[in-house]
């Protein structure tokens, strides 16, 4: 296989190749950080992303690091001029990121309503589609729990939750805006299940049953 490798010098990166099991593969480079990033904002639809592209993200910015980490001038042109790009890098992929998370929040949406086609889903990274079905989720909790509250079924036991505090916790504001706690540990009280959901995620809290 050949790799295209990456050569750093003065603020410019240079591939080269080399034989791996017959095949060719090309290292990520800050262009294809950015590059992603602009047709991601640009773009109306979710974009497809290579399979590993979070790997190789990862990859570039071990090897960037490295190589600065190696540099024993820290004012020298090379490094000053690596170190801007390694941010510069650093900052487009949060904000593809960014920018993906909330083209999955519509998508959630539309889902939760409509559905949404199988090219969109398929464009979907691992962990954004487990962050997908997770929101499509609470948004049909929430559209149940709507036609309960205009129905009138929906009972005080259903939205609450009693649980025992396992650290102190500060005062918090509940989900209807009003002010919750401090709570000390030990104490017992009856919660909204929104907020003891968060609670028992944090381990401040365990379920009386």
């Amino acid at each position: 296989m050949l790799v295209l490798r990456r050569f750093i010098g003065f603020g410019v990166e240079y591939n080269n190749c080399f034989k791996v099991d017959g095949g060719l593969k090309v290292m990520l480079t800050f262009s294809d950080i950015y590059e992603a990033m602009r047709k991601e904002k640009y773009s109306e639809n979710l974009q497809m992303l290579p399979k590993k592209f979070l790997v190789e993200v990862s990859d570039y910015f071990k090897e960037k690091r490295e190589f600065l980490n190696k540099d024993g001038d820290l004012f020298s042109d090379v490094v000053i001029k690596n170190k801007k790009m390694l941010e510069n890098a650093i900052s487009s992929f949060r904000d593809l990121l960014r920018i993906r998370k909330k083209k999955i929040l519509n998508l959630a949406f539309v889902a939760s309503q409509v559905g949404i086609s199988k090219k969109d889903f398929e464009n979907l990274l691992a962990f954004e589609k487990d962050l997908f079905e997770e929101l499509v989720k609470a948004l049909e909790r929430a559209e149940k729990g709507q036609v309960a509250d205009m129905s009138g079924t929906v009972s005080d036991e259903r939205r609450h939750q009693l649980v025992r505090f396992l650290k102190a916790v500060p005062e918090f504001l509940g989900m209807d805006g009003e002010d919750c706690g401090p709570f000390e540990k030990g104490e017992v009280a009856n919660l909204e299940r929104e907020i003891v959901e968060i609670l028992v995620k944090d381990s401040k809290v365990e379920i009386i049953e």
